[in-house]
């Protein structure tokens, strides 16, 4: 049997063990194995990395536990912009979008701006407009209120305060959302789906929606998904970073991956995590923060779930 595997995660920060109710650690468990089993069972029937990431991706979307479609923070203005992006590794298609509202699934979005346009990149207005024209039906405001993202604004609303999703005031409830996967063919795809900061201003966009900043896949190195402080993952490219160091450097996923978390990004202040897959089936899930919400499945039967840190 040739090798297949997913692995998601659903944002890494200030997860400190203890603070979280049992009820709460376990809704975070069993919508995380659901994610990782939806993508594994696409794989285990001989479907591709591309239908399997989305699958994952879209479970975590529709949860209101994450920061993504339906868990969406607030911005400024009190409204939901979401970014996502997807990227297929054997022909390097990409797509991506951003600042999009209404959408309940905005990776599914993005993976239609890579099959249905010539583009990889659309965002705002323009976003909306192809989503409309591809008949996408748009969710009222209510769908993505949740109470405690509501009062994580009321904080730090009307000042000049931002909130990234994984710092420390937090009521447990956590991050930007991901997957990667191998499939029995030997192609890997990554995607990643988040709703940004709260209290954001000016259009701000973060790693995530960026090809090779948060998302990124190569069928001749690996598939990554980063979660964390997006502004400096922007700068480090991470995701591809950990790509180039297995091409060029010759390096291991464990190895590539660790590097760039557990000292790349750290050099320029950056904290956060990643999820990675190489064409081998191998799995990495580095984080420099006390925690992140992660889980894998192999074709081996291997599999792994957890929160914090081992």
């Amino acid at each position: 049997m040739k090798p297949f595997a997913i692995a998601i995660h659903g944002g890494a920060g200030t997860l400190v063990k203890g603070l979280m109710t049992s009820d709460l650690e376990a809704s975070y468990k069993s919508t995380l194995t659901e994610a990782m089993d939806a993508g594994y069972a696409v794989l285990n029937m001989g479907g591709s990395a591309l239908d399997a990431v989305t699958a994952s991706v879209c479970l975590l979307e529709d949860s209101p536990l994450f920061n993504a479609g339906k868990g969406s923070v607030f911005t400024a203005k009190g409204t939901h912009e979401m970014d996502a992006a997807i990227m297929d590794g054997a022909a390097l298609n990409a797509g991506a979008v951003s600042l999009i509202t209404g959408i309940k699934n905005p990776i599914q979005l993005a993976r239609d701006v890579m099959e249905q346009s010539p583009h990889v990149f659309l965002a705002g207005e323009g976003a909306m407009q192809f989503a409309q024209a591809q008949g996408y039906l748009l969710e009222e405001p209510s769908y993505f209120y949740d109470e405690v993202r509501y009062q994580q604004w009321q904080g730090i609303k009307d000042s000049d305060t931002f909130q990234l999703d994984h710092s420390a005031k937090k009521d447990g409830k956590f991050g930007t959302v991901g997957a990667v996967a191998l499939d029995g063919f030997g192609n890997v795809a990554a995607a990643t789906s988040t709703g940004g900061m709260t209290n954001k201003r000016w259009g701000r966009i973060g790693d995530s929606p960026l090809i090779g900043s948060g998302t990124y896949a190569s069928n001749a190195t690996c598939a990554v998904s980063c979660t964390g402080s997006g502004e400096f993952f922007i700068r480090g490219v991470v995701a591809y970073d950990v790509s180039c160091l297995m091409e060029y450097k010759g390096m291991s996923l464990v190895d590539a991956a660790a590097k760039v978390i557990h000292e790349r990004i750290l050099k320029i202040g950056g904290d956060g995590g990643l999820i990675a897959v190489d064409v081998e089936g191998n799995v990495a899930m580095p984080f420099n923060t006390e925690g992140m919400y992660r889980a894998f499945k192999k074709w081996n039967g291997e599999t792994a779930l957890g929160i914090y840190k081992d």
